[in-house]
């Protein structure tokens, strides 16, 4: 396996140069493509490709604007640039991130290179620098009324570091605590937030900066991701809604329940629409509010449950006037997400569909229209001038630009960023297969196949086993867990819907909670059974792999398999029910999947802990390799080093790889080769050994 990711390099390398060269050109396919695929997809080529970030549209629709980060591999770090498109000419505007349009059209403004916000006339000239915030910006947005602008920055709220506490022993590391929440995903908590700063914007500098939650110990956008589309103008610029969860402590740490917040620009007061509405009916996660052309009404995402983080997200609509909120959604049992108002009588949304995602239409009377269809997953829209433009991939295809027909739902390709890659490399089929479970139901599984596939032949097969746990196995195409280079490597990839996933209605979707170890687990060895049953499948070569909640599922399988696997990739996943319980940090979690703590007397609780699967240790005979990041705190690195303690002393072959600079995913160019190097060696040596 090294040998052929060592000598693909020069191609790599080559497409990279020849996918710089075409970044900002519209490439249409050539019919003779197919004859030209001579390399194989590797590590290597993945990450020269072109990765289309943020977009957005002119205020007459004519021009989209996109960003292309690009990584130098040698360098560890990636390149992010700003791309304009109009009339099919993609026209470079140089360096910058999150760039979008003033409401006038008159100005492009982003965060520079510096991390301040920066404004430039259309084609790139006349670049001046807005910001001049120490240590720069996380965030921004202008107010469509280009008076104002908000931005985000982490501001020191409260003192637990030891020298806070006593600065006479300036030299002191200790973090000193009282309450949970003591660390969140990758960080400890040091006593910093990140605020929302609301300024006066001349077009050029800012001016009168305030921070409009000073001294408060809380995030917005919400932590760890810290998603500026929690935030939003109202169109006049006098009003600004952000998403918050003002609890702390335990109280944060078992709650989901945050809400939808309007700042007023003029009296500097803050309100809470969904208090408003009675906090008994909005206990859970309410985000991503935008209001309505005539700023009448703000539409929103709601989770209805307390403590449930995937509860199905309604589409929700206050309206100003009468104060009274709106489930659009009640009728429709799909998710939705990246709203945007079509008038201010409708709203478009994205919708997981049956392991895809759609484009959807929804007018205030709750009748809903999924407006696309097909083998692919819509990740993102913008909508300006008449016209929608949204990010599409499929699990053969990275991010692309289509345009959408808001009449037909038919889509037209815009850019084509990673054309030389797709020229020259082969690309694995996708079949698509329903296969029945255990208890009857239809599961869908997608199948993907080695390239050049040969049905006469034997090939060593894996099951790939989803995170979250509730999160589509769907049309993604994904950096770290790419469907496209395990088959590429001469593997068939089966990925199941297993039940706990979302994008088959709310029933299949909540079964999982409380049953970790029942029936998606059935789900699973009826996906593999099935597909191993083909000819073409060698059922003594059969591999398990998943990160979290998969890392989980594999963990479990090595010691529940009767012997079907012959190797297992376990990523961050949970290892002790006990000690996860009691070292992660959003308990609310783990209290909704698990019901409850490893003391309490619920029956699915004591279950859920009885199955966890150091429980099974004794079963484990199987090699496994373990993945971890020592700053992973959500699934905490030391569940992999139990497990790999383990199975060292059951005499289990194993291997741990801890990467010391990442957290619950892998995302540096360099440490993601090791990652993919370590995991294609460990499957060739124990699945393809024998030929």
């Amino acid at each position: 396996m090294k040998r052929l990711i060592y000598t693909t390099m020069a191609l790599a390398m080559s497409l990279l140069t020849a996918g710089a060269a075409n970044a900002e050109s519209m490439r249409t396919p050539s019919s003779d493509a197919a004859g030209k695929q001579t390399g194989i997809f590797t590590p290597e080529v993945m990450w020269s490709m072109g990765r289309i970030g943020s977009q957005s549209l002119s205020p007459d629709g004519r021009t989209l604007l996109y960003t292309v980060t690009r990584y130098d591999v040698e360098a560890n770090r990636g390149k992010t640039t700003m791309v304009a498109l109009r009339d099919g000419v993609h026209t470079s505007l140089g360096e910058g991130a999150d760039a979008r349009w003033s409401a006038d059209g008159g100005r492009i403004h982003y965060i520079g290179g510096d991390g301040q916000i920066w404004s430039m006339a259309p084609d790139g000239s006349d670049a001046v620098q807005v910001s001049r915030v120490e240590g720069g910006v996380e965030g921004f947005g202008v107010a469509p009324s280009g008076d104002r602008l908000f931005y985000v920055k982490s501001v020191h709220v409260k003192g637990v570091r030891s020298r806070d506490l006593y600065e006479e022993l300036d030299k002191s590391r200790a973090l000193i605590y009282d309450d949970l929440m003591v660390r969140h995903w990758d960080y400890w908590d040091e006593g910093d937030y990140r605020h929302i700063f609301v300024a006066s914007f001349d077009g050029r500098q800012l001016s009168d900066d305030r921070d409009i939650m000073e001294g408060e110990p809380w995030d917005a956008p919400l932590a760890p991701y810290f998603d500026m589309a929690e935030i939003a103008w109202n169109h006049a610029g006098t009003v600004l809604a952000y998403t918050c969860k003002k609890l702390t402590g335990t109280e944060y740490a078992v709650s989901t329940d945050s809400d939808i917040f309007l700042y007023d620009t003029a009296s500097g007061t803050t309100r809470n629409i969904c208090k408003e509405s009675g906090a008994e009916a909005m206990p859970g996660y309410d985000k991503y509010p935008v209001f309505s052309p005539d700023d009448s009404r703000i539409a929103f995402t709601s989770m209805r449950r307390a403590g449930n983080e995937s509860d199905k997200d309604r589409l929700f609509v206050w309206d100003s006037r009468t104060g009274r909120m709106s489930d659009l959604t009640a009728g429709f049992d799909y998710n939705a997400a990246n709203l945007l108002w079509s008038g201010n009588d409708a709203l478009y949304f994205i919708a997981p569909i049956e392991a895809t995602h759609q484009l959807c239409r929804v007018d205030m009377k709750g009748r809903v229209k999924v407006l696309t269809s097909g083998d692919h997953d819509i990740n993102a829209a913008v909508l300006a001038g008449g016209r929608m433009t949204v990010a599409l991939t499929k699990i053969t295809q990275a991010t692309e630009l289509f345009d959408v027909n808001l009449s037909d739902g038919s889509l037209t390709q815009v850019t084509s960023v990673n054309g030389a890659v797709y020229d020259r490399v082969k690309m694995c089929p996708v079949e698509k297969r329903w296969v029945t479970t255990t208890d009857g139901k239809r599961m869908l599984v997608w199948v993907i196949l080695p390239p050049d596939f040969d049905p006469a032949k034997k090939y060593p097969a894996l099951l790939y086993c989803q995170g979250g746990p509730q999160s589509v196995v769907s049309q993604f195409w994904s950096y770290r867990w790419n469907f496209q280079l395990m088959a590429s490597q001469g593997y068939v990839v089966v990925a199941p819907n297993r039940r706990g996933l979302p994008s088959f209605g709310q029933e299949w979707l909540d079964q999982i909670s409380g049953d970790y170890s029942g029936q998606n687990i059935r789900d699973y060895l009826s996906a593999i059974d099935d597909v191993a049953r083909e000819p073409w499948v060698d059922a003594d070569r059969l591999g398990c792999v998943g990160a979290s909640y998969g890392g989980y599922s594999t963990f479990f399988l090595a010691g529940n398999h009767d012997k079907r696997f012959k190797a297992f990739i376990a990523h961050c996943g949970i290892y002790d029910f006990e000690s996860m319980y009691g070292s992660t940090e959003e308990l609310w979690f783990v209290n909704n999947d698990y019901k409850g703590s490893y003391w309490s007397k619920d029956p699915v609780a004591v279950r859920s802990y009885a199955n966890s699967p150091h429980k099974f240790i004794e079963k484990w005979d199987t090699p496994i390799l373990i993945f971890t990041g020592m700053k992973d705190y959500r699934i905490p690195y030391t569940q992999s080093l139990e497990a790999f303690t383990a199975a060292r002393l059951r005499g289990i072959p194993s291997r741990l790889v801890a990467f010391e600079d990442e957290n619950h995913q892998v995302f540096k160019p360099q440490n993601s080769l090791v990652w993919n190097r370590e995991f294609f060696a460990w499957l060739d040596k124990y699945l393809k050994a024998e030929e």
